[in-house]
């Protein structure tokens, strides 16, 4: 298994557009893995191949308790969305920031296994918060873009803090 560095903010790879996923391979299954056991390690919920500088459309979800949930979406895509509130979110390409962003409480989704297979879910709560979230990795989007240009600006700033106080000896 291979752990992973994930890339902070405000690396342009976490903007640049992702390709979508047709080859269904060794090469693609240990990708997975490798995903899940970097997102463990990193006690997230949630990893976007983008956030390891990879240009596909492929996450990784677990939002369980004890890492029995597994989802991985290839080529995702949200066709229905319904309850929009604001949810607390943090990311792991954005360390130490969290805010309110708006999300759905629930939506369908369409997107393809690990395998190719075509499949659909309805998800509420916190996995459909994950999901909104991967997808707009996916898309080049942060949860950041969600909020006011004076809040992004102080979250961007308090990074910077982070980010040198993590640097020191």
């Amino acid at each position: 298994m291979t752990i992973y560095s994930i890339i902070h903010v405000p690396d342009t790879r976490l903007r640049a557009p992702t390709e979508a996923i047709t080859v269904f391979d060794t090469n693609l299954q240990q990708l997975i893995e490798d995903m899940f056991e970097t997102m463990y390690a990193a006690k997230g919920v949630g990893l976007a191949a983008p956030q390891i500088a990879i240009s596909k459309k492929l996450a990784v979800i677990d939002a369980s308790a004890n890492k029995s949930s597994t989802f991985c979406l290839i080529n995702p895509e949200i066709t229905e969305r319904r309850d929009e509130t604001p949810m607390e979110e943090g990311c792991l390409s954005v360390p130490g920031i969290y805010d309110k962003v708006p999300r759905a409480l629930w939506l369908k989704l369409s997107a393809l296994d690990r395998y190719g297979k075509p499949y659909e879910i309805e998800a509420e709560g916190l996995l459909a918060h994950c999901i909104q979230h991967e997808i707009d990795h996916l898309n080049g989007k942060l949860f950041l873009d969600y909020l006011s240009p004076l809040k992004r600006q102080l979250a961007l700033k308090k990074l910077e803090k982070i980010k040198k106080k993590q640097a020191r000896p």
